[in-house]
């Protein structure tokens, strides 16, 4: 017997998940965070009279930090991952209003830009890393693109609700019907038709954005501006205690938690837990 076939196997790597299998609980926290990203941002802005600029910053700041967090631990952790989800979809919010108050950028244009961004965003994440697939998160290349992705759709969907919503005149409810059903059908090729489950997911996930943007203004917004008044307190301080609830439930439960293992030739092995 040789050498080679005596030799014992290469010990296999484990490389644990960044991010949370896609379930049930993972597209109500997305929503709910989205939401969360448009009434925080107006909240601090202007009930806390803090303005523009300095919420902006304060948010900059606190979305660092959140990423520092997340790309530090070595595996997805629901605390870290879903507060990360939250600030980074009140920045992006942030990133429009500054682009259309302070620099009187029209929403036409930022709409624009961010749909280009984000195509060149995908379009070098695949290039470089061959699958844009979120059970792929496992490296720091690929947690870098998927965050900067993430970005890009909550600030093209704060462009696209508000340009829908506003200046398109549909008004808030309608906006969130419209896009409520784009989702189904989002949701009927997947299932039915049998569209590609990567797609489906990435475009789900940027039209949850100006959902959330819509349900957002249409909960806070005053009734003579087509809202239904709540204000943005409220709103805040119910969906986050839902959302603390949801992360705590998944916390223990790990129910959306995904374990992958890396061999030799790299496969990638799913096992839920």
């Amino acid at each position: 017997m040789s050498a080679e076939s005596t030799r014992s196997p290469r010990p296999s790597r484990i490389s644990w998940s960044k991010v949370p299998e896609v379930t049930i609980f993972f597209w109500i926290i997305k929503i709910l965070a989205t939401t969360v990203g448009e009434t925080a941002a107006d909240y601090l802005n202007e009930t806390m009279g803090w303005g523009l600029t300095n919420t902006t910053v304060v948010t900059v700041i606190l979305l660092i930090l959140s990423l520092i967090a997340q790309f530090a631990v070595r595996r997805y952790i629901p605390v870290v991952y879903w507060w990360a989800v939250v600030v980074i979809s009140v920045t992006g919010t942030l990133i429009t209003d500054n682009l259309t108050d302070n620099w009187g950028v029209p929403l036409a244009v930022t709409t624009a830009v961010f749909v280009v961004a984000l195509i060149a965003t995908f379009s070098v994440w695949y290039l470089v890393e061959r699958t844009l697939s979120i059970h792929s998160i496992r490296t720091p290349r690929r947690e870098a693109f998927y965050w900067l992705a993430i970005l890009v759709t909550f600030a093209l969907g704060t462009a696209a609700g508000d340009l829908i919503a506003e200046k398109m005149a549909v008004g808030y409810g309608a906006s969130l019907l419209i896009f409520a059903a784009v989702i189904a059908l989002i949701t009927l090729a997947h299932y039915v038709f049998h569209l590609n489950a990567i797609v489906a997911f990435w475009a789900a996930y940027i039209v949850t954005r100006p959902l959330g943007a819509s349900l957002g203004d249409l909960l806070t917004q005053p009734t003579d501006e087509g809202g239904l008044g709540l204000g943005t307190t409220a709103v805040n301080v119910t969906f986050f205690v839902v959302i603390i609830a949801l992360v705590g439930y998944l916390t223990v439960s790990k129910v959306d938690r995904i374990e992958q293992k890396r061999g030799e030739a790299d496969p990638e092995y799913v096992v839920r837990t």
